[in-house]
């Protein structure tokens, strides 16, 4: 009889994940679209595998900058850690004490900045500026999150996701499972919305958005995500009422009601979004394994409840602790680690 082969099939690596990711090497992440449904699936498992142990990866000394026009501090420190578990350094280019913060075009910078580093994680209002700098720079650029999207973290949000309704009994994930989930987000069609939508469409996962009138998602994002769903099998929508909106899901996520930029409306926001707040009572229509899910910062008492938030089912942290790992399989397969 023939002896088995110890190697791995012809589209896995050594260590089991789909070979494909070596195709986003020296790639850009503007938007989560920018990955196709086998990369999405193949990070979430290199990030698992990076969180658990089974992997490691050096990078050997490569340095990620940072440019936040906007406040962090999730987004800031897990990148910065990310990046030292993965032997590499983070330089913060902060741009009010750079000559970005004084108007230098950023056809320069990043030309500029694309000598001195090897990658740029970039945290901006506009989603056009990002693509500025992708188009100039000659190393990859990654979405740190702008008001059109936040890829990074709808990584970290599906890992959870799997990691709760997923694991295997050999420590490994099968993201089959995912296929039919439903993930219910109630409150601004924002930047996070628009990023939950297309990732979970290429994963399979049913994606409902639970909002006011007047606060939907951007019509073009959504049409984007319905598109991709009708591909995997996985249905997005757009409802008006929370509890249509989060009946038997699986995931019930929220965000601010007001994001950064967006101070001013704040009252406004806050009377509309009346009704909305995720709290024990939309938790008991979910299905009775469902999880809760916030990107933080959150403000118990307005989008979530202090009960929710301190409740059995909260996954949030291991969600803010999972943009570490999320983010640590993104950096190495941009920067040729896989």
């Amino acid at each position: 009889m023939a002896s088995q082969s110890s190697s791995p099939p012809a589209d896995l690596d050594a260590s089991g994940i789909p070979s494909d990711l070596g195709g986003l090497r020296g790639a850009d992440l503007l938007s989560s679209a920018d990955l196709g449904a086998t990369q999405t699936r193949s990070l979430l498992l290199l990030a698992h595998q990076l969180k658990t142990g089974q992997r490691r990866i050096d990078l050997g000394g490569r340095m990620l900058g940072l440019i936040f026009s906007k406040a962090s501090t999730r987004t800031r420190v897990s990148f910065t850690v990310a990046m030292a578990r993965l032997g590499g350094q983070t330089i913060d280019l902060n741009p009010q004490v750079s000559q970005v913060g004084r108007g230098e075009p950023i056809a320069d910078t990043a030309r500029v900045l694309s000598r001195y580093v090897d990658a740029l994680a970039i945290r901006t209002f506009a989603q056009a500026e990002l693509e500025e700098y992708a188009h100039w720079a000659s190393i990859p650029v990654i979405n740190a999150l702008t008001d059109q999207e936040h890829p990074c973290q709808a990584l970290a949000d599906y890992l959870t996701l799997a990691e709760v309704f997923a694991p295997t009994s050999s420590g490994q994930l099968d993201l089959e499972r995912l296929r039919g989930l439903t993930l219910s987000y109630v409150g601004d069609g924002n930047n996070v919305a628009h990023s939950l939508m297309l990732t979970g469409a290429l994963l399979g996962v049913n994606v409902r958005i639970g909002c006011p009138p007047g606060f939907a998602p951007d019509p073009a994002v959504l049409e984007q995500a319905c598109l991709l769903a009708s591909s995997s099998g996985a249905t997005v929508s757009v409802l008006h009422e929370p509890v249509a909106a989060v009946r038997g899901a699986h995931a019930l996520y929220t965000d601010v009601w007001a994001s950064m930029g967006q101070e001013d409306e704040q009252e406004n926001r806050d009377a509309a979004f009346a009704g909305w707040c995720l709290d024990e009572q939309l938790m008991a229509e979910a299905d009775p394994r469902a999880i809760a899910l916030h990107c933080l910062p959150a403000y118990r008492g307005k989008e979530i409840s202090a009960g929710v938030m301190e409740g059995s089912a909260n996954r949030i942290f291991e969600q803010a602790e999972n943009r570490l790992h999320a983010q640590q399989a993104l950096l190495a397969a941009l920067l040729g680690g896989v």
